[in-house]
């Protein structure tokens, strides 16, 4: 996985931040690692700093004043990635939801399929979700289901948050015209992807909640996605969405 960097923001990780690490790093030795730290109380930056030695030119840590949000971690991330020159550039999460050994599986998705952008899928093959409650799981695949249906994208899981993108699509996004900054980013950075012509493929994973520190969903959240989503279709539609 030459010319790889995957990008992790984190905010009070400091539970798995170390685990999820070496079990990117560990296996995989061209495998890259950048943490985006908001600041975290609980010390989850000092937790990188101390790896950096024994991972010196594979893991980097950017930390930032304060906890801006999801979406400017990654747009943060994805710049320094793209002054580097990778070629291609993962979302994950630090907390095991995503599981490290699906990330060979999505680079390979991306080559043999010549892809702009792979996601690791919840629902492409059903629904894929491991201990979160059916509440949380109804919504979460409804969710998707409403933003298929308002964008018209034919993307199963269009919040998913464990993607691989090819650089060469990132650098046709301004990514200082991203609006979102939660979940609803991932949307928005799959509808502009869309709007571009990507070739954007589907591989099925398996989603396990966390079973080590706290999740950060909360209502703002889901309300930015059920509203922000129309609003961005509708601006597309006028041809006034900045891609």
């Amino acid at each position: 996985m030459k010319d790889t960097l995957v990008i992790i923001p984190t905010f009070n990780e400091h539970e798995n931040i170390e685990l999820i690490i070496k079990a990117l790093l560990d296996p995989y030795s061209d495998l890259h690692v950048l943490v985006v730290d908001d600041n975290s109380p609980d010390g989850t930056a000092t937790i990188v700093t101390n790896l950096l030695t024994d991972y010196k030119g594979r893991l980097y840590l950017e930390s930032r004043k304060s906890k801006d949000g999801l979406g400017t971690a990654y747009i943060h991330g994805f710049k320094w990635a793209l002054k580097r020159n990778y070629d291609y550039i993962f979302e994950m999460d630090a907390d095991f939801s995503h599981n490290p050994e699906d990330v060979p599986i999505l680079h390979k998705a991306c080559i043999e399929n010549e892809a702009d952008l792979v996601i690791g899928s919840r629902y492409v093959t059903g629904v894929n979700v491991v201990n979160w409650p059916m509440s949380r799981v109804l919504m979460s695949y409804f969710a998707s289901k409403y933003v298929q249906w308002i964008t018209r994208m034919d993307i199963k899981d269009t919040t998913a948050g464990f993607v691989c993108y090819r650089s060469s699509l990132l650098r046709k996004i301004n990514l200082d015209k991203i609006k979102f900054i939660g979940y609803a980013f991932q949307i928005e950075l799959k509808f502009k992807s869309y709007l571009l012509d990507a070739k954007i493929v589907e591989v099925p994973v398996i989603f396990t909640d966390r079973s080590r520190g706290k999740s950060k969903m909360h209502g703002g959240i889901i309300q930015e996605a059920i509203t922000g989503v129309l609003f961005m279709k509708i601006k597309s539609l006028f041809g006034t969405l900045q891609i």
